[in-house]
């Protein structure tokens, strides 16, 4: 019988793509949309993300224009974002919301790539959570017979190499994000 990794396999799934949204958040000197997806904006009575109610798009290198399908919308959009307490400086023109990223200090830059370090620390520890889940199901299967002990062993190996796999991705997601936080 062979173990389904199906299940293992969407949960690294999972993590990496909340590895991405997180690490995706952390602000940097460059406009990156982004950073706007967790903002909330009050509109028509319900709360919504910004993408849902406007075209967010990278003028230049520290610019962000939003551009309201509804230009009524553009101040609520704007008292959204300087609520959300992002560091970003905003102001609104007849064309919609303008939000620009302050230069980076030296000191800013180390706390971001802490922040960012913390950030795959956490996603680590999720990966070895559903790690070690899988492994005491692969050793639940071997006490109740249903896998012999080489097996286990295999399967425990082709198990570590998806963890790897996975943690060679958050290396790679992590070494760009300190790159691109250098600027």
């Amino acid at each position: 019988m062979a173990y389904d990794f199906k299940p293992f396999e969407k949960k690294i799934a999972d993590i990496v793509e909340r590895l991405q949204r997180e690490i995706g958040g952390i602000r940097t000197g460059r406009a990156a949309p982004a950073i706007l997806d967790g903002v909330q904006v009050e509109s028509y009575g319900t709360r919504m993300s910004i993408a849902q109610m406007a075209t967010v798009s990278v003028s230049d290198a520290r610019t962000l224009h939003i551009a309201p399908w509804d230009s009524s919308n553009a101040k609520e959009i704007e008292k959204a974002i300087t609520q959300a307490n992002l560091g970003l400086s905003v102001g609104s023109d007849e064309r919609g919301v303008r939000v620009s990223f302050p230069e980076l200090t030296s000191e800013r830059r180390a706390s971001l790539v802490k922040l960012a370090k913390e950030k795959v620390e956490e996603i680590r520890a999720s990966l070895r959570l559903a790690r070690d889940e899988v492994w005491s199901d692969i050793q639940k299967q071997e006490k109740e017979g249903k896998l012999s002990e080489d097996e286990k062993f295999r399967y425990k190996d082709e198990m570590q190499k998806r963890v790897d796999a996975a943690n060679k991705q958050f290396d790679d997601a992590l070494q760009r994000k300190e790159k691109e936080i250098a600027g």
